[in-house]
């Protein structure tokens, strides 16, 4: 079985989000498990340059976009025992960036093709065609309409991976003609017209011969008015071809008993080695040196749709209790102030580091106790993933990913791997922390949790076995 798997972005090369994380490392999964499988994705000036030293030219040729023909390089490279294809053309990724141009329109129109011609020019012909979010959305759409009758592509089949509806890729029907050399025909409700433009997520969905999304919950979640961003209808209507895959991690970079980023590793035999990171932590960040007091994280875009809006609401309420809270992460300039302001507030109780540093949020998930994912919506989620593999005790709202591998602690069974509210409302929130904080004192309950926690399996191999079922089914 060949699989090409085309993303927009891959850890370690580039990463803005969970789709980088998942475009490395389900590969390297599906790899150990005997699929022959490659990664395509673009050549941005933001990849480190050790990476492009190593990249072997292969070829370059010209990709059609629109009436124009646009230079296209290949370059390859061996990393971790997953071949990788970089598309080089330096008009459309010689940026600082990755999204969020005027031209992403004609940027990601034109990657879609060349995915597709790089498959005529290379020494791998793929069985299916694994694509990614909105970026890659137009794959399918153009291999129907413009590949399908020559022989190396007529039995490629496509699957199609939702890691986020909310970001669509919606642009004027005008680029039908001047960037996707599609026709007018493709512009009506049941091919590629969106409320007036033309989505490359709906192209993604329509025409893949099966789609997937990053958990159970959010494949049912979807296909609702509530989170199915206007695509709710299309997503019923395919709802025998649409499967919720949990993602998973990566086990050689989320392991607590190996890890080089925290000063003690430790495992589930030796537990209390994790609270010398706290103490490490504290120390680190100017916070009282205290091993006793819980310690509750975050490691989050601050967003709306990661819930920091609830955060904020009960904030001062929370300073009052006997905790400390460190949040990394940056997004939304108004929460990145807000939280700034309240640090300086209450200096012994929060620490808001506003910034992205891997090493620091692998010290955030070994230190604390407490690991809190509010969400107002999350497909997936690897956050609480993470925390659970370094015994830290999520705190989510039942929803998407979360609500499929977090189980409330059930205090009259005893089973459970972390806590859990269910309304978006900031005083379920800080009643359930309230809860969590609760047990966090009886050292008989919490340590059988953080041992749950961490025996559990957030591996990408049982995932990894669903996905190679599901190529099956179409190959």
């Amino acid at each position: 079985m060949k699989v090409l798997f085309a993303s927009a972005e891959v850890v370690p090369f580039v990463k803005t989000g969970g789709l980088a994380d998942v475009a490395s490392s389900l590969p390297k999964a599906l790899k150990k498990l005997g699929v022959d499988i490659r990664v395509i994705l673009p050549k941005y000036s933001d990849i480190p340059k050790e990476y492009k030293n190593k990249m072997e030219f292969i070829k370059s040729f010209n990709v059609r976009v629109g009436q124009k023909e646009e230079y296209c390089g290949i370059l390859y490279l061996e990393y971790e025992g997953v071949s990788y294809y970089f598309i080089d053309n330096e008009y459309y990724f010689k940026r600082d960036g990755l999204y969020g141009f005027y031209d992403d329109g004609e940027r990601f129109a034109y990657f879609n093709r060349a995915i597709l011609e790089t498959i005529s020019l290379i020494e791998f012909k793929p069985d299916i065609i694994h694509c990614n979010d909105w970026h890659t959305g137009m794959v399918s759409p153009l291999l129907k309409a413009h590949y399908k009758y020559r022989e190396e592509y007529s039995n490629i089949k496509t699957v199609f991976t939702i890691h986020n509806l909310k970001y669509q890729g919606i642009y004027p029907p005008e680029i039908l003609d001047s960037l996707l050399n599609l026709g007018m025909e493709y512009y009506h409700v049941e091919a590629l017209e969106f409320y007036g433009g033309v989505s490359f997520m709906k192209g993604g969905i329509n025409y893949s011969d099966i789609i997937t999304t990053v958990s159970k919950s959010y494949s049912k979640e979807i296909q609702t008015p509530d989170y199915g961003e206007r695509l709710d209808g299309l997503l019923r209507k395919r709802k025998d071809d649409l499967y919720g895959i949990v993602n998973g991690i990566d086990y050689d970079i989320y392991n607590p008993d190996d890890d080089s980023h925290i000063l003690n590793t430790y495992n589930v035999e030796c537990i209390d080695e994790k609270y010398n990171n706290k103490l490490e932590l504290q120390n680190l960040l100017g916070l009282p040196v205290d091993k006793e007091v819980p310690m509750i994280g975050m490691v989050s875009r601050l967003a709306h749709m990661k819930g920091i809006d609830l955060l904020l609401q009960i904030l001062d309420e929370l300073m009052q209790l006997d905790i400390q809270i460190v949040v990394l992460g940056t997004g939304e300039t108004y929460y990145e102030s807000v939280l700034r302001e309240y640090s300086k507030k209450y200096p012994d109780k929060l620490s808001a580091n506003i910034l992205f540093d891997n090493s620091l949020a692998h010290k955030i998930y070994a230190a604390a106790d407490v690991f809190l994912m509010p969400s107002l919506f999350e497909p997936c989620g690897l956050g609480q993933l993470i925390a659970l593999r370094y015994g830290t005790l999520p705190i989510v709202r039942e929803t998407g990913g979360l609500n499929d591998t977090v189980t409330s602690y059930n205090e009259f069974t005893g089973e459970g791997n972390g806590f859990s509210f269910t309304k978006y409302n900031a005083y379920d929130m800080l009643y359930t922390i309230k809860r969590a904080l609760k047990f966090y004192h009886d050292k008989n309950i919490w340590c059988k949790l953080v041992e749950a926690a961490m025996n559990g399996d957030y591996s990408w191999k049982n995932s990894a076995k669903e996905y190679i079922k599901l190529y099956e089914k179409i190959i």
